[in-house]
C-alpha cells in the first residue's frame, strides 16, 4: 500500500509529530512504502535546519531526513506556511532579500498542489497534527 501524510504540528509541540514519525517508520517496516510528507501550518518548522535540540533528546527533523534519505520519501514544505514562519530555502531568501536560508537537507518548498497529487497517487493520506 502507498501512504502519503499530512503532517501539521511543530517538533516538540505536541504529540503528534512524533506519531507521525513512528507511523512512517511502521509503513516502511512493513513493506508498504510512503509517496510524500506534506508539512503544513506549523508543521513546516520540522525542516527548520536551525532546531538544534538538547542532546537527550531526539532530533526530530533529522529522523525525517533519515527516513527520507533511507526509503526516497519526498519530504515537502507548503510555502505558504513556511514563508510565514520564517523558514526559508536559498531561492526564497533570495527572492525576499532575506539574509540567509534555514531549511534543512533533504526537504523541499512547494505549493499545495504537492499535497492534492500526495493524495491522487496513494492509497491513503493520513493526518497528524492539532
Amino acid at each position: 500500500m502507498n501512504f502519503s501524510l499530512l503532517v501539521l504540528g511543530a517538533p516538540y509541540s505536541d504529540q503528534s509529530v512524533s506519531t507521525a514519525l513512528r507511523f512512517a517508520e511502521a509503513v516502511t517496516a512493513t513493506g508498504n512504502s510512503i509517496y510524500r510528507i506534506f508539512f503544513f501550518h506549523d508543521g513546516v518548522n520540522n525542516g527548520n535546519a536551525l532546531i538544534t535540540p538538547p542532546q537527550d533528546e531526539n532530533n526530530i527533523p533529522a529522523q525525517w531526513q533519515q527516513l527520507a534519505q533511507h526509503h526516497g520519501i519526498d519530504l515537502v514544505i507548503c510555502i505558504a506556511s513556511a514563508l510565514k514562519r520564517g523558514v526559508l530555502d536559498n531561492v526564497e531568501a533570495d527572492r525576499y532579500e532575506q539574509s540567509g536560508d534555514n531549511l534543512a537537507d533533504g526537504f523541499n518548498i512547494s505549493g499545495l498542489g504537492q499535497l492534492i497529487d500526495a493524495s491522487v497517487y496513494s492509497d491513503r493520506l493520513v493526518t497528524f497534527g492539532p
